[in-house]
């Protein structure tokens, strides 16, 4: 059966050639096997092989067949420099990405990185990255240095993806808070599925979602706890004049069929949840590889352990993101 896995993280080695050459905030140090790690709060990512040698990775594919990423940036994001180096590493994120589908397209597709602090700098990178380098959509962060991605700023980057009708994906970084989350690997636990929560709650009740009815949103990690928390959402919408000040349907409306869910949750009452919830088609595959945290195993385990049909199963393999992003062609 094929694999399309689109929740999974790759570190361009240009990209970290880079960081020193264009003055990078980012602090970079080395474990004992000279990974290079990089530290932000709360987090560190240890870059393997698996992160940065993209031969290495396909290696690692080729053990499970029939198997295809589409590739994405990874915390912390270009967002967390300043603009002109975010604008500068963006672009080198992207020319990388757009090589590595030139040469290895049979096994890759690409999400663009945005420099997502300057959102007019995005709205041009987005267009030169989807539009001229041919990637498959973009990957926006939960929140930009605590802005939310309800925020009137990026209303121009939707308007270019929505005309496109582009997929978005959702993925966590540093919530607003994280201070409370530096012990036990808090942030990441916990931090990343409420930020995620948050950030598909705010571009809901904000309008977005309406405003822009043609972009397909991808959340992270099952959405968080969107398809738990969704019944409460639609009370704040009957109870709360607030909440309905910028839509006219109740938010599940908008989460059923705009947003689609990573299973990058491998719990099986969690993925039957999310299937009751949005449906099988909007349930797409991710393994989180090759984070510690992530697991390609699991992930097939975890689909291949549910109570539907394979013709069900096939859809959250490959078929639901395959149609999503246009990858047949």
């Amino acid at each position: 059966m094929k694999i399309i896995d689109i929740h999974n993280h790759y570190y361009p080695p240009e990209y970290l050639d880079a960081l020193t050459r264009v003055g990078s905030s980012l602090k970079i140090t080395y474990d004992a096997d000279r990974n290079p790690v990089v530290h932000y709060p709360g987090d560190y990512n240890v870059m393997v092989p698996g992160h940065r040698d993209i031969a290495y990775r396909e290696t690692v594919l080729e053990q499970y067949g029939d198997y295809h990423q589409v590739v994405s940036f990874t915390t912390p994001g270009t967002h967390v420099e300043t603009p002109k180096v975010a604008v500068t590493l963006a672009k080198i994120v992207n020319d990388a990405y757009a090589k590595v589908v030139a040469e290895r397209g049979h096994r890759f597709a690409a999400l663009a990185t945005l420099p997502l602090c300057d959102p007019a700098a995005s709205v041009k990178e987005f267009e030169r990255a989807v539009g001229t380098l041919g990637l498959s959509g973009a990957m926006l962060f939960s929140n930009i240095n605590g802005m939310g991605l309800d925020d009137e700023r990026f209303w121009p980057l939707y308007e270019a993806a929505n005309d496109r009708g582009a997929a978005l994906m959702i993925h966590p970084t540093s919530p607003v808070g994280v201070e409370a989350m530096t012990e036990y690997w808090l942030m990441p636990l916990n931090g990343f599925l409420f930020d995620t929560t948050l950030a598909a709650g705010k571009l809901v009740f904000s309008g977005v979602a309406r405003r822009f009815p043609r972009i397909r949103w991808i959340l992270g990690h099952l959405g968080g706890t969107i398809p738990y928390l969704a019944e409460r959402l639609d009370r704040g919408y009957r109870a709360f004049k607030e909440c309905r000040q910028h839509i006219d349907r109740p938010p599940t409306e908008y989460l059923k069929t705009q947003f689609y869910y990573d299973t990058v949750n491998f719990n099986q009452g969690a993925l039957k949840l999310a299937i009751e919830f949005a449906g099988v088609d909007h349930i797409v595959a991710g393994s989180d590889y090759p984070h510690m945290i992530g697991s390609i195993p699991l992930m097939i385990e975890a689909i291949n352990g549910l109570p539907i049909s394979d013709a069900d199963k096939a859809k959250i393999f490959g078929g639901n993101i395959t149609t999503l992003l246009g990858l047949a062609k």
